[in-house]
């Protein structure tokens, strides 16, 4: 059985892509953190990798950047 981490490389690209549509946004974490009424710690522990995002997060995290979930996700593969 595979041991579940945050630490794998897919989530770091993940994380990465993330970080990247936030600056494409023009968004500062703060900014983010805002309009998903949301602690500015949330974005940087999902952004640092201390945290997982699920899958509802994770596309709350999309319409906020106006970014297309399913666009992130194929990035992935």
């Amino acid at each position: 059985m595979s041991k579940k981490s945050i630490f794998t490389e897919r989530y770091r690209r993940l994380k990465t892509l993330l970080i990247e549509a936030r600056a494409a946004a023009g968004l500062t974490q703060a900014e983010l953190a805002s309009k998903l009424a949301r602690p500015q710690s949330f974005v940087s522990k999902y952004e640092r990798g201390e945290r997982r995002l699920d899958l509802i997060e994770l596309m709350e995290v999309c319409d906020a950047l106006g970014a297309e979930p399913t666009q992130i996700i194929k990035k992935l593969r």
